[in-house]
């Protein structure tokens, strides 16, 4: 197991643009605002030669415990808890402050080996910025600049030095792992749902909307397998994002779905489909990723109100009624099973291979059952068939007049090649290519005895005409 370093410090210090910089990554999120890290966000750097060890970012330390202030400090007390090495990180601009002093003293009852680093201190007096530190009583304190990445070589080489021995150094990064994002818009239960699979407080659950900010990415094993969680932040319409922060999360959101093998899309039972769903299911169709609905807060409602939600969902859902529908309750933990069955489901019909011989009969069978429509007075015609990739399922189909087959029939290929191969939660997509005319731009040119023939039916046709 790697050996673990964790970033702690204040709010708006630059812990989480020293992530990034340790990590040779954007995944941490960065911004102006303070307190926007709140949940532990994990990586891996690699800069030291043989001596990769895993980083953990904190939310910032306000010194409130109350609120989304205190479940943050839990995450933080968490982080260095599982921690070999604690690096505090300080403002050298803003110079020491009470809350630092508080801080120090609670890092120091952790009994961790502890290093400090004093960020932002380009462009001013560095010796005199660590001056000013002196009174923590820390031995050897750094002058870094995470933002221009100065005085990284001194602290990594600071970090080494407490790295336990007995520690692997092998990165594991695992393919079999299978990669599930959990999106939906804000306050469906998103959060207490990775918690509920963890069977811990992992991530910060509040009835806060907008509580996740980042993306935060925990591993799971569940019944031998192997799992990814992506858990987001909310996704809301595009007019009603208005703070910066929430248009970075916003992309921090479309990137993990992107990231993601199978999309966890998460409904509230007690509202159905509202706009926002709408729009979190419009992402999640543009990506092409297998995905599973999942109604959350089913066990609140009753028998009533249970078929009036199916009536809307069959309602407001019938572009995707071939993914599949699981009710589920993440604060009481019902359905769970069912949930993952649904979700390999998915996963299995999108990696799907086929073979060129299968297509090609599957498109046979379709044209003779439903011919293609015809378009001026001619009908595409679909010559041979053959799969193109996976994830989604992808097939191409070669032929003429390809282009002017309907949207209509187009559905009904993807809905045919669904029930023939028994596709579920997976899209379907065709690409249609149309060969090249071998006579385009050649002019016929007439022999001289091709010239007289046609000369000599002319005059025939004119003695006709008169």
């Amino acid at each position: 197991m790697l050996p673990l370093v964790a970033l702690v410090g204040r709010p708006n210090v630059g812990k989480s643009t020293l992530f990034n910089a340790l990590t040779r990554t954007r995944d941490a999120l960065v911004h102006d605002e303070p307190g926007v890290t709140r949940d532990r966000h994990y990586g891996v750097c690699k800069l030291l030669e043989g001596r990769p060890f895993a980083l953990v970012d904190t939310g910032g330390l306000s010194g409130d415990e109350a609120g989304l202030a205190g479940l943050t400090a839990q995450q933080a007390r968490a982080g260095v808890d599982e921690a070999d090495v604690v690096v505090f990180v300080v403002d050298g601009r803003e110079g020491p402050s009470g809350l630092d002093q508080n801080i120090i003293g609670w890092l120091r009852k952790a009994a961790k080996p502890l290093l400090l680093a004093v960020n932002k201190t380009d462009g001013i007096d560095a010796q005199a910025a660590l001056a000013e530190f002196a009174r923590f009583g820390i031995a050897a304190p750094l002058a870094v600049s995470s933002a221009h990445q100065r005085g990284l070589p001194e602290l990594l080489e600071a970090i080494e030095k407490h790295l336990p021995t007995e520690a692997t150094a092998e990165v594991l990064v695992d393919p079999d792992r299978l990669r599930v994002a959990i999106v939906g818009r804000p306050n469906v239960g998103k959060s207490t749902l990775v918690n509920r699979l963890l069977g811990e407080e992992r991530v910060i659950a509040s009835e806060v909307p907008g509580t996740t900010r980042d993306s935060i990415r925990v591993d799971l094993e569940r019944d031998g397998r192997k799992y990814q969680l992506i858990d987001t932040a909310g996704i809301r319409r595009r007019g009603r994002v208005e703070e910066a922060i929430e248009k970075f999360s916003v992309i921090k959101t479309l990137q993990a779905i992107d990231a993601a093998q199978v999309v966890l899309l998460l409904l509230d039972a007690g509202e159905g489909v509202t706009e926002q769903d709408a729009t979190v299911l419009g992402h999640v169709l543009d990506s092409g990723r297998a995905f599973v609905v999942a109604i959350n807060k089913w066990d609140g409602l009753t028998t009533y109100q249970r078929e009036q939600c199916e009536a809307m969902l069959s309602r407001k859902l019938v572009f995707a009624q071939w993914a599949e529908r699981v009710h589920v309750s993440a604060k009481h933990g019902s359905g769970l099973r069912e949930l993952f069955k649904a979700i390999h489901r998915a996963q299995d019909s999108a990696m799907r291979k086929f073979s060129t011989s299968e297509v090609n009969k599957a498109i046979e069978i379709a044209v003779e059952s439903f011919p293609p429509p015809a378009v001026r007075g001619h009908a595409a015609k679909m010559r041979y068939a053959h799969p193109g990739g996976e994830n989604p399922p992808t097939f191409i189909v070669h032929g003429t007049r390809l282009k002017s087959l309907p949207d209509s029939y187009i559905r009904y290929l993807e809905n045919f090649f669904r029930k023939r191969f028994k596709l579920v939660g997976t899209p379907v997509r065709f690409e249609f290519r149309e060969g090249e005319n071998p006579y385009e731009g050649k002019k016929n040119t007439l022999t001289p005895r091709q010239q007289r023939s046609r000369q000599r039916m002319v005059r025939i046709a004119k003695k006709r005409d008169d």
